[in-house]
C-alpha cells in the first residue's frame, strides 16, 4: 500500500482521512501546516499528498505548486481536499497537477474509491513507459522531467509533459479526447471540452520552436497520434 501525507489544519478531518486510509490498508501521516508537511516530506517522500487549499499560513495551491516545481517531487500524486466548489478553483488545481479534487463534505467510501483511482493512474507507468521515451530527435526523460529536440531543451508545464508523454508512450495508435483526458486530467475532470485541443496546440507550438517537425498527427472525429 501507498505511503500518503495529509496537510490538514481541522483535526477532526484530519483523523477521519488518516482513520480512513489507515483502514485502507495505506500508511498515512498528517500535518497541520507546510512547514511541518515539507520536512516529513524532506526525510521520507509519500506516493500521495491530500492538500487543504485553506491553511492558516502557507495554502495548498501554494504547496502544489511548490511540489510539482521541484524534480525530486513533482511525481507525487496530489488530491486537493476543500470546501471550495467553483469551477475556477477547480480548474486552478488541476491544471497545476494536481490528480483529483475532492470537496468537503465528501463520504468515506467515495473518498477511498478516489484515492484509489488516483493511486492506480499513477502509480504505475504507462504503456510502454521507459525512463527516456524518443521519437526521431525528440526525447523525454521521466525522471529528470525534461523534455530535448536534439540539443534545446523544450520548457513544458506540468499538464504539457504528461500529454506528450501519454502521446509518445502510445507512438503509432490514435487516442481519443476521452482516453487523453482520463488519464492526464482525471476520470471526473468536467473542465471545457477543449481543453485537450488547446494543450495538444500548446505542445504543437512549443515543439515547432524548437523546429521539431509536425509529429502530432489530428485524427478528424476521434483524437491525436504521435508518428515520427
Amino acid at each position: 500500500m501507498a505511503l500518503i501525507y495529509c496537510v490538514e489544519d481541522d483535526l477532526g478531518i484530519r483523523e477521519l482521512v488518516l482513520c480512513a486510509l489507515g483502514t485502507a490498508g495505506h500508511e498515512a501521516k498528517g500535518f497541520e501546516n507546510a512547514d511541518q508537511f515539507f520536512a516529513a516530506v524532506g526525510e521520507r517522500r509519500p506516493q500521495m499528498a491530500i492538500l487543504d487549499i485553506m491553511l492558516p499560513d502557507t495554502d495548498g495551491i501554494t504547496i502544489l505548486k511548490k511540489l510539482k516545481g521541484d524534480r525530486a517531487t513533482a511525481d507525487i500524486a496530489v488530491v486537493m481536499l476543500t470546501a471550495k466548489t467553483s469551477e475556477p478553483d477547480k480548474v486552478a488545481g488541476l491544471e497545476l497537477g494536481a490528480d483529483d479534487y475532492i470537496a468537503k463534505p465528501f463520504g468515506v467510501l467515495e473518498f477511498l474509491a478516489r484515492v484509489k483511482a488516483v493511486l492506480r493512474r499513477t502509480g504505475k507507468k504507462g504503456e510502454g513507459d521507459g525512463n527516456v521515451l524518443s521519437c526521431g530527435e525528440l526525447t523525454l526523460d521521466v525522471d529528470k522531467r525534461e523534455v530535448w529536440y536534439g540539443s534545446q531543451e523544450i520548457s513544458l508545464t506540468y499538464k504539457e509533459f504528461e500529454l506528450l508523454r501519454y502521446l509518445l508512450s502510445n507512438q503509432g495508435f490514435v487516442l481519443s479526447r476521452d482516453q487523453i483526458t482520463e488519464r492526464i486530467w482525471g476520470f471526473d475532470f468536467e473542465g471545457e471540452s477543449r481543453t485537450v485541443d488547446m494543450h495538444i496546440k500548446a505542445v504543437r507550438q512549443k515543439l515547432d520552436e524548437a523546429g521539431c517537425p509536425s509529429i502530432i498527427k489530428t485524427v478528424r472525429g476521434v483524437g491525436y497520434k504521435l508518428e515520427g
